[in-house]
């Protein structure tokens, strides 16, 4: 069996192994029926587009290349499309939801389509952008070692972001954003849509585009594409800088202040952060980039080389 889909406009054969498949995935009957029974009207404010095409739910867990060894983060999984895909072949799902009555329904809807593997979920209910280790002990659920998600579009980069610095234990991201948000996430440098995001996300590992996804595998179907984002997190042993806190807390404010002012050179950037001119343009010197250099022309290499860090 093979999904069709696009990747930077030409059609895309992926095999889909779907052999050992048993979930019975939700199409736009199910999906309609379950929206009824919860009296559930996606709502723009919390980002929700349920996906109610299974061949497309099929081709990102493929795309994600996860496997019965994984531990997977969903977030938003809403009426439990992707869930049940992702149940019929990762060890376990950890689903993060912040609407009550969702949360509440997906392990009925589990046990109505996937019998099987109704053990394997768990469910966090809580915003995603404050969910914490702490929360993954308290549901039993262990360290995740991939994300896997349709992410609610209006939060998207922040909860990417955090999920990121709080579960270093995510080696692999596969996450379906806005086209534009897809677009800009693997931006590189130089280009107009590179910015505090695509630096940002390289700092973890490799980032590109995976596909693009149409608006009509959608309930209701927005009015913007819709793109999937995979991030490879730097093994642990390849890294070209460390991953950790403190690198991070000296690195990221130096990303917001370079782009804050897209049109003003670095000296003028980072006056404010270095407490003048003449000491960012010390610094930059010091570093090795231009101080008349603006700041989408840097990698986060020169970011990281900026504030200091050594491996």
């Amino acid at each position: 069996m093979a999904c069709m889909y696009l990747q930077d406009g030409v059609a895309l054969s992926l095999p889909v192994d779907s052999s050992g498949m048993d979930a019975q995935l939700l199409g736009p009957v199910e999906i309609r029926q379950l929206a009824e029974k919860l009296d559930v009207t996606p709502t723009k404010k919390l980002g929700q587009n349920f996906v109610h095409d299974p061949n497309t739910v099929r081709m990102i867990v493929a795309a994600a290349e996860v496997s019965d060894q994984d531990h997977v983060v969903e977030v938003g999984p809403g009426l439990g499309s992707l869930t049940l895909a992702l149940l019929d072949t990762v060890a376990d799902v950890t689903a993060v939801e912040i609407d009550s009555r969702l949360a509440g329904e997906l392990p009925s809807t589990v046990q109505w389509r996937a019998p099987d593997h109704a053990d394997k979920l768990r469910i966090i209910l809580k915003d995603a952008l404050q969910v914490s280790h702490a929360d993954f002990e308290a549901a039993g659920a262990p360290s995740p070692t991939a994300l896997v998600a349709n992410l609610p579009y209006n939060v998207s980069v922040p909860v990417l972001l955090h999920l990121l610095e709080e579960f270093p234990s995510i080696k692999r991201v596969l996450v379906m954003v806005q086209a534009e948000v897809a677009d800009r996430l693997a931006a590189s440098p130089g280009s107009k849509i590179y910015g505090v995001p695509s630096v940002k996300a390289a700092f973890y590992g490799d980032v590109r585009r995976a596909g693009s996804i149409g608006k009509n595998v959608f309930w209701p179907a927005p009015k913007i594409e819709s793109g999937l984002v995979r991030i490879d997190r730097f093994a642990p042993g390849t890294e070209p800088w460390p991953l950790d806190d403190a690198t991070r807390s000296r690195v990221f404010p130096l990303i917001d202040a370079a782009f804050a002012q897209r049109r003003k050179t670095l000296r003028a950037a980072l006056s404010g952060y270095y407490g003048g001119g003449a000491a960012a343009e010390e610094a930059l010197v010091q570093a090795g980039i231009s101080p008349s250099e603006r700041g989408e022309k840097l990698g986060v290499a020169d970011f990281v080389r900026l504030a200091g860090v050594t491996k």
